[in-house]
């Protein structure tokens, strides 16, 4: 089992990395959560990682923390939840904010994520609650209103509630410059229109 890969970033993605470790390209998929902490191609990265044996496969995920590789664990024990759901159900926001959407019962936050129905959302409350029970549900206010310190969760939601899916606003968000808040959305919208 591969459990963590350390080397310099030779490819960043969207969707994925390569990480050249001993001679050896390692591709890994990310959450566009990991994706934020991945340094520019040449640097030196260490991401936690997962390997995923099919028949026809070996797929490698990569993952800033270990809190958000345990997440996408418990993710995966999911019924109708595979790797691809699970990562993008990671990049709609920092592990801790989606343990807390879970403590509190929030399946709308994960309905906005592509290829999440209700059903699927509930499910997921509904299986992953008692796992992740001993989060302090009283900070799940943080989960519907970001904290004014963060620019980008609070960009996050203004988009989201624009309409944009969860993929489309990690996609905008992450080719968008700016310090405050309003100036991440207005270049996002920008991006947008392009």
């Amino acid at each position: 089992m591969i459990g963590l890969v350390r080397g310099e970033v030779a490819v960043r993605r969207p969707d994925h990395v390569v990480v050249l470790a001993g001679g050896v390209g390692y591709r890994l998929a990310v959450s566009s959560e990991t994706l934020r902490h991945v340094p520019a191609a040449g640097q030196e990265v260490t991401l936690h990682a997962h390997l995923i044996v099919r028949d026809d496969a070996l797929n490698l995920y990569g993952f800033a923390t270990e809190e958000e590789r345990d997440l996408f664990l418990l993710l995966l024990g999911v019924q109708a939840v595979g790797p691809k759901v699970a990562l993008a159900v990671l990049s709609g926001g920092p592990p801790g904010e989606l343990m807390r959407a879970i403590a509190a019962g929030d399946a709308a936050r994960f309905q906005a994520v592509p290829g999440i129905g209700k059903r699927t959302a509930e499910r997921i409350i509904v299986e992953l609650r008692p796992k992740v029970g001993d989060v302090d549900v009283d900070d799940a206010a943080t989960v519907a209103a970001p904290a004014a310190d963060d620019p980008r969760a609070v960009a996050r939601d203004g988009l989201l509630g624009l309409g944009y899916s969860a993929a489309e606003v990690e996609s905008l968000l992450a080719a968008a410059d700016g310090e405050t808040a309003e100036e991440l959305i207005a270049s996002a919208l920008r991006g947008a229109r392009r």
